[in-house]
C-alpha cells in the first residue's frame, strides 16, 4: 500500500487502537490514533486523513455525533463507524450522519481491510471526478470568455 495514505483510529480502548494501528501499518498505511472525540477533532483540523475509523462509544461524545463534527474539518475524508453494539438504528443513523461504512466488533480483519480498501478506492474515484469537473469548468469558462471577447487567443499563450 501507499505510505501517503493516512488513517486515524478513534477508540477509547487502547488495546483496540494498538491492534488496529499494527494491522494497518503492516498493510503500509500511515496510522495515528486517539482516544477521544476532542482529540480527533483537533487532529483532523491540523492534518489531512484519507480515512477515519470511529468507535460509536467514546468517553466525551457519541461517535455518531463526531461524524457530523468531522465533516466540517475534512469533508472528503472517508468515515467508518466501528461498534461493538450493532443495531439497525445505529447503522441507519450513522449513514444518515455521513458514515461511509459500518464495521462490527469483534473484528474480522480481512473484512475490515477490504472495507478500508473499498472506501479508499471510492475516495480516489471522487477525487478524479472532481479534478475532471474542474478541468471541464475551466475549459468551458475559457471558451465563454473568448466568445465574449474578454479573452483573446494571444492572452492564452
Amino acid at each position: 500500500m501507499d505510505k501517503s495514505i493516512r488513517i486515524l483510529v478513534i477508540d477509547d480502548d487502547e488495546n483496540i487502537r494498538k491492534v488496529l494501528t499494527t494491522i494497518l501499518e503492516d498493510e503500509g498505511y500511515t496510522v495515528e490514533s486517539v482516544g477521544t472525540a476532542k482529540k480527533a477533532i483537533e487532529r483532523t483540523r491540523r492534518r489531512f486523513y484519507n480515512l477515519v475509523l470511529i468507535d460509536v462509544r467514546l468517553p466525551d461524545m457519541e461517535g455518531i455525533e463526531l461524524l457530523t463534527r468531522m465533516k466540517d474539518t475534512t469533508p472528503r475524508m472517508r468515515k467508518i463507524i466501528v461498534t461493538g453494539y450493532p443495531t439497525l438504528q445505529n447503522a441507519v443513523e450513522a449513514v444518515n450522519r455521513g458514515a461511509d461504512a459500518y464495521v462490527i466488533k469483534p473484528f474480522d480483519v480481512k473484512k475490515v481491510l477490504n472495507t478500508i480498501k473499498e472506501e479508499l478506492r471510492k475516495q480516489q474515484e471522487e477525487k478524479k471526478y472532481s479534478q475532471d469537473k474542474v478541468a471541464d469548468f475551466i475549459e468551458t469558462r475559457v471558451k465563454e470568455l473568448e466568445a465574449e471577447g474578454k479573452l483573446t487567443s494571444r492572452s492564452r499563450h
